[in-house]
């Protein structure tokens, strides 16, 4: 039966049939009107935008109840943008200027808007684009325009194959229980639609470039979101495969919430410490209620991307409080701000760079804008205080990078130390292995620091020199690469000589494909999203370390990716069947 593949952003199996969404963008016709009628059509937006801003609150609610704060959040975009004086204030001198009606001057303006994000090189700031999309239906919704209600015509749960979707309309439909699944022709891993799917348990797979072409209405559809298929009208034996695939995940689930408060121990007695990684305060309540003992990684970078001016030391110092106070007394590691690249403040000075991940970003940008990372540091150290905090120095490439960033440090202790302020003196200093050439000298960085932490996301990119976010090029990025495992295994025996604790944060820490060989590699702590807590738990009780060693001598003579992941899934799949 046909097949095919795209991208997984929300593990399951589910079988269904298929709803194609006719996703023809909402066209609104020109209109113009009389000078007098400027003042109405001027309300008219006004009061959209308020029904929108209105009706966005209880959405949001509602969706924290069922879902939690974090996904919640999504919609905080929503908020924001909607509360800005600046969008209406140039919708309404289009009316002004050019008689449009107020319908076809918002249509006008969030077109030009949602390109800027389409133009933009991160393909996170891309995804913005449908968020945008979102806002622009709201209002005119509100101000009378005609919008596509397919959504609210569903009788049963189905299969959603759509072009795209927004997140508004994932909402929509896992409220009132009608989808099963979705996949897109368009989509990645990093769009809110992607997030909320996985969030809310709903299987997806995006990216499928065609998909709208290949199904129509009424068509059988198996969406397997674990490895990014889809089955289209699946033959009596490939539906027999899935049923049992989607039996054996309900019994897996049914599992993972015994886990919460069990030790992550293999079965002879080696402890795994799995920690969280987070980029908002109220992230933590989840780390902890899947089985987290602390916080591996708290990005700080939202402080610096929202609007408005830069934070100062005071609010930032209130937000690095209430994340101490939260995660109570356990770990939690902060890492320092990591702009630059596709992370950018809008009201920023910055120059553009030809290339950017190359350029000004991370450690270097905080020791080029010294007030900033002071003012960070001192917020950072003044919260140390309360509990456990250490400090992590992102994209470190060289010795002197963190021999400057530890003398800021310690000139940020004394200044507050003169000032009266009360912080630990002993605060653990960490760094962030993310360049080849930190992992080549993890051992010299190791003499100087209290702890590692392998980011393998850039890890990757920079030694198989692939950017992730370009499609042409996106399937070359694996962690799986020979290269990636035997840097790995040099940074945590470099680590032990130096004499620095070593972790691993990046997304290769959440995949249970490469828990056994992260083990049998000599990791004993791990940093991943709430979500893949339970899983990886589950499958370190699985296994002895004579499993985890054996793996490890296997994988490390290996010459290509495929061999890995082929071995590693059969591994996996031994202990604890295909997850």
């Amino acid at each position: 039966m046909p097949l095919k593949r795209g991208i997984g952003v929300s593990a399951g199996v589910v079988i269904g049939d298929a709803v194609v969404l006719d996703t023809e963008e909402t066209r609104v016709p020109r209109r113009t009107v009389p000078p007098d009628e400027v003042p109405h059509e001027i309300d008219l937006v006004n009061r959209a935008f308020e029904a929108a801003r209105t009706e966005i609150g209880p959405e949001r609610a509602a969706l924290a109840a069922r879902a939690g704060n974090e996904l919640a959040d999504i919609f905080g975009f929503h908020e924001r943008w909607l509360a800005d004086p600046k969008p209406r204030k140039e919708i309404s001198q289009l009316i002004e200027s050019r008689l449009y009606s107020a319908a076809y001057a918002i249509s006008v303006f969030m077109r030009k808007y949602r390109r800027r994000f389409q133009e933009m090189n991160s393909p996170y700031l891309q995804e913005r684009a449908k968020d945008v999309l979102d806002i622009e239906r709201r209002l005119l919704h509100h101000v009378g325009g005609e919008v596509r209600s397919e959504l609210a015509e569903l009788e049963q749960p189905v299969i959603i194959v759509a072009h795209d979707m927004t997140p508004t309309q994932l909402v929509m439909l896992e409220k009132t229980k009608r989808v099963l699944g979705f996949a897109t022709d368009a989509g990645g891993s990093t769009s809110h639609t992607a997030i909320l799917a996985a969030g809310l348990g709903i299987p997806a797979v995006v990216g499928l470039e065609d998909i709208t072409a290949h199904v129509s209405s009424g068509d059988t559809l198996v969406i397997d979101g674990l490895h990014g298929v889809v089955v289209i009208n699946p033959d009596p034996a490939q539906r027999a495969e899935y049923d049992t695939q989607m039996a054996h995940l309900i019994e897996v689930r049914a599992t993972l919430d015994e886990l919460r408060d069990v030790a992550a121990e293999t079965r002879d007695g080696t402890k795994i410490e799995l920690l969280g990684n987070i980029e908002f305060p109220y992230e933590i309540a989840a780390c902890l209620e899947k089985g987290a003992t602390g916080i591996g990684l708290f990005r700080t970078e939202f402080l610096f991307l929202q609007d408005g001016p830069m934070p100062d030391e005071d609010a930032q110092y209130e937000v690095y409080k209430a994340a101490v106070v939260a995660v109570g007394g356990r770990p939690l590691v902060i890492r320092t701000m990591d702009l630059g690249g596709d992370k950018l403040h809008a009201g920023g000075a910055w120059e553009a760079e030809k290339n950017p991940f190359l350029g000004l970003r991370s450690i270097r940008y905080s020791l080029q804008n010294l007030s900033m990372f002071r003012a960070q540091l001192r917020a950072i150290v003044r919260a140390s205080s309360l509990g456990d905090i250490r400090v992590m120095f992102p994209l470190i490439s060289r010795i002197m990078e963190l021999r400057q960033a530890k003398f800021v440090l310690n000139l940020v202790m004394e200044e507050l130390e003169e000032s009266g302020y009360e912080f630990r003196s002993s605060i653990p200093v960490g760094v962030m292995i993310e360049t080849p050439a930190a992992a080549i000298c993890a051992r010299e960085l190791a003499q100087e620091c209290a702890f590692m932490s392998i980011g393998t996301n850039d890890l990757i990119q920079y030694t198989l020199a692939v950017d992730r976010g370009n499609e042409r090029v996106a399937q070359l990025y694996t962690p799986a690469d020979p290269s990636i495992i035997r840097l790995i295994r040099g940074v945590v025996r470099d680590a032990a000589r130096g004499g620095a604790s070593v972790s691993l944060c990046g997304e290769m820490a959440g995949d249970p494909i490469f828990t056994i060989l992260l083990v049998g590699l000599g990791l004993r702590t791990l940093s991943m999203s709430a979500s893949h807590v339970p899983v990886i738990k589950k499958i370190i009780r699985s296994i002895t370390m004579a499993d985890a060693e054996r793996v490890k001598r296997r994988v490390l003579s290996f010459e290509t990716e495929r061999e890995v992941l082929n071995y590693l899934r059969d591994e996996t799949r031994k202990v604890w069947g295909d997850i």
